[in-house]
Order: structure tokens, then C-alpha cells, then sequence
């Protein structure tokens, strides 16, 4: 069964305190060689037969109405894998 995968991002202007968190953390193993972590979510959706432009309309529908909050996220991709 084919998925749609969407990515949803935090808004690049705005703070990521969980990637910040994230970062302090490489820092304090003391892994470098990363100039910043940012976390988002990502989401699968399982489709039932074939994936048509009609369905990935409705999956971005879904993504900007649903898994995403439009002040202060982006939706960054949605990828059909099979």
C-alpha cells in the first residue's frame, strides 16, 4: 500500500526550543560539526489503491487544515512512497 508522507516544520523566524535543547546536548557530548538542530513532525498517511491527483489535493488540504498549525509551522514536503 502506497503512504504519503507529510513533513511539517516549525517556522524558520520562529524559536525551536527543543532543537535548541537538542544542540546543547551535542554540545555537552561533545559532538561537533552542527550549526544548529531543528525538530519537526512527520506524518503517514497509508492510502487505500492508487494515489491520484485528486488524493494528494486532499492530503494537502489535510496537512494545511489538520497536522499543521499555519501560525507557526510549515509544511515542508509531502512525498508519495511506495
Amino acid at each position: 500500500m502506497p503512504t504519503i508522507v507529510v513533513d511539517v516544520m516549525p517556522k524558520a523566524e520562529l524559536l525551536d526550543p527543543q532543537g535548541k535543547a537538542v544542540a546543547g546536548a551535542l554540545t555537552r557530548l561533545g559532538i561537533d560539526g552542527f550549526a544548529g538542530v531543528r525538530i519537526g513532525k512527520r506524518f503517514e498517511l497509508t492510502v487505500e489503491g492508487e494515489v491520484d491527483d485528486a488524493l494528494l489535493e486532499s492530503a494537502q488540504r489535510i496537512a494545511d487544515e489538520i497536522l499543521s498549525n499555519s501560525v507557526i509551522e510549515d509544511v515542508v514536503g509531502i512525498e508519495v512512497i511506495e
